[in-house]
């Protein structure tokens, strides 16, 4: 008999960053995070247990990593006390492995189809700390709107902070270069916690931004958001910079992006700019000012493409045949 199910999820981006891990098995991260959902990046997965398959059938969206893939299903086949393999068929509507975190929404749309479809039934701690064992990001992507990555314990987790409708923004993204980036996440975090003289100051630095950024959350209070996303971001290019030898995200253009970013701001319109493991620059805004930002990255030189979007909901099921054509 087979076992099916799909789910939704959307990407986040970090207001304050992960960008390390702890030593040991687990994927558990070495300081919290809090990030935003955002609805216009999405990842849509089926799993399938076939007792037919010989081995796990994976078609993923822009290639990616089948045995990451093959291992999180070996945990979630553990946890069901089963052996079956599986298909699993997911896509993107946005460039993967471009520093846009599709392994957030890809992992958090691949915990929530698979347990499913194993037959489990998991709350959302539970998927949120399973799908952070694929990916570290992801564990947030379980959550809509404002979510913060717990740090604390040997299974730690995401919680949610505040829903999508309780305080809409909107985020400008500049997409630079839509291609894989060279150095992967998981191997840049390791490479920086060893070699870079700043990443003890990065860890202090994300301990302090934790609470701050939490109370600017709760007033609703977009400057402060804004002006500490941006710098922690800052900080954690800084650390990467550091590293020996460096490592550079960036491009030209994404220094013209922060440059044109300060400049609307110095003109009196409320934007900020966050940048993660790539080259693309996300600003936030409200959503009455999209337009004028959007229209103000695309003007700038090498930039591809600009897509804006709201806050998004949290990792939902869906109909198995929305990707029979995927």
């Amino acid at each position: 008999m087979e076992h099916v199910c799909a789910a939704r999820a959307h990407a986040n981006i970090a207001l304050v960053k992960y960008w390390g891990k702890r030593d040991g098995p687990g994927n558990r991260p070495a300081a919290g995070s809090i990030s935003i959902t955002l609805d216009a990046l999405t990842s849509e997965t089926r799993v399938r247990f076939d007792p037919g398959l010989a081995a796990d059938d994976i078609r993923l969206a822009g290639g990616g990593n089948d045995a990451r893939v093959v291992a999180f299903l070996d945990l979630v086949r553990e946890r069901a006390g089963i052996d079956t393999r599986a298909e699993v068929v997911s896509r993107n509507d946005f460039p993967t492995g471009a520093g846009l975190a599709s392994s957030a929404s890809g992992f958090a749309a691949l915990a929530l189809a698979a347990t499913r479809a194993a037959g489990l039934t998991f709350d959302d701690a539970a998927l949120s700390a399973l799908a952070r064992r694929g990916s570290g990001s992801a564990a947030r992507s379980i959550f809509g709107g404002f979510a913060e990555m717990r740090a604390e314990g040997e299974d730690p987790h995401a919680v949610p902070l505040l829903p999508p409708e309780d305080w809409p923004l909107a985020v400008v993204i500049a997409i630079v270069d839509a291609g894989a980036k060279e150095i992967g996440s998981t191997e840049g975090m390791r490479h920086t916690a060893a070699t870079s003289p700043y990443y003890r100051a990065w860890l202090d630095t994300v301990a302090a931004d934790l609470p701050t950024m939490r109370e600017a959350i709760a007033a609703r209070d977009l400057t402060a958001v804004g002006e500490l996303a941006e710098s922690n971001c800052l900080a954690m290019h800084g650390a990467m910079l550091a590293a020996r030898p460096g490592l550079i995200y960036w491009r030209p253009t994404t220094l013209a992006l922060l440059d044109t970013i300060r400049g609307l701001r110095a003109d009196g319109l409320p934007v900020y700019a966050t940048v993660d493991a790539g080259p693309q620059v996300k600003a936030i805004c409200d959503p009455a000012d999209a337009d004028r930002v959007a229209a103000a990255l695309a003007s700038v030189p090498g930039v591809a493409a600009t897509r804006t979007s709201g806050l998004g909901r949290g990792a939902h099921t869906i109909e198995p045949d929305t990707l029979d054509s995927a």
